[in-house]
């Protein structure tokens, strides 16, 4: 049946395979394109995934028939020589939509980012998921885009980042923009936040901000961290112009941990200014208190 098929693109990451269960519960058969099958051989063991191998050149519209629903997770925070902003985030969702028009699927779930703006954005990465997000929503089709905050959950790159940093710190950790504001907001919230929405007419054509409980500075995320690990550190505490330092050093190295357009992402509160999508969507936000102990340990 054709409404029980959806194409998830991302799905192999961190949100994709949370989102895959909750597919796969709801009754959807899940459709996973990824360049790298062999890396993921995994999610064969998940009921009603089913994996194919595609590549740079491979026609969507063929993946997308018989769909009923395309969700693009597909996101990257730093650029490479292999990946842009301009190439994953907006070029992508062209022909995305451009294909499941073409295959006449009638809903698309649309992952975004908190305070992205096309025109506005404070970095590279905000105004190209903002522009993003207006190809999609300027598509013939029954669109709904999610604006999360930095998600946390079991496998996430946020709380395991500082983890890892922690790990390795002699004792104190030089921390950039110690003063940037998140609102963590757990994965469970955001897939769940997802598939209701889906058959759901009120929602399409939203934009959801999707924000956890509390609001954060980056520094008070890292002493839960250090908390939750029974670790004792000191934080340096970076002002500006040495947190521009650090990114313009750092973002000349490969795998760079924090690059200059980090930095400008952090001068924009990752924090929800209005509406909490979650609450609209009859959500409870799940504080970090509740979730991040059950990974990091104590």
């Amino acid at each position: 049946m054709k409404r029980q098929r959806a194409c998830i693109i991302g799905g192999t990451g961190f949100v994709g395979r949370h989102l895959l269960t909750r597919l796969g519960n709801a009754g959807y058969h899940c459709v996973v394109p990824t360049r790298r099958a062999f890396r993921h051989r995994d999610l064969k063991l998940y009921p009603k995934v089913e994996l194919h191998e595609v590549e740079e050149t491979t026609a969507y519209e063929a993946l997308f028939a018989d769909c009923s629903l395309v969700v693009n997770l597909a996101g990257i925070l730093n650029e490479s020589d292999g990946a842009s902003f301009q190439a994953v985030h907006v070029d992508l969702v062209r022909r995305l939509v451009a294909a499941a028009q073409a295959a006449g699927v009638p809903r698309l779930l649309h992952m975004s980012a908190l305070r992205a703006d096309a025109e506005q954005g404070s970095s590279a990465y905000l105004r190209s998921k903002g522009a993003a997000e207006d190809i999609a929503h300027g598509a013939d089709l029954r669109v709904t885009s999610f604006r999360p905050s930095v998600i946390f959950g079991r496998g996430d790159s946020f709380f395991n980042r500082f983890r890892s940093l922690l790990d390795i710190a002699p004792g104190m950790v030089p921390l950039a923009c110690p003063q940037a504001q998140f609102a963590p907001v757990w994965v469970e919230d955001v897939v769940q936040a997802m598939v209701r929405s889906i058959d759901d007419e009120r929602t399409v054509g939203q934009r959801y901000d999707l924000c956890g409980p509390r609001v954060f500075t980056l520094k008070e995320l890292m002493v839960e961290t250090a908390r939750h690990l029974g670790k004792r550190v000191w934080i340096i505490d970076l002002d500006d112009k040495r947190s521009h330092l650090m990114a313009r050093l750092f973002d000349k190295l490969p795998g760079a941990p924090m690059t200059l357009d980090n930095y400008r992402s952090m001068q924009t509160p990752s924090v929800c200014e209005e509406h909490n999508g979650l609450l609209q969507l009859g959500i409870h936000p799940t504080d970090i208190d509740t979730i991040v102990p059950t990974y990091l340990g104590t």
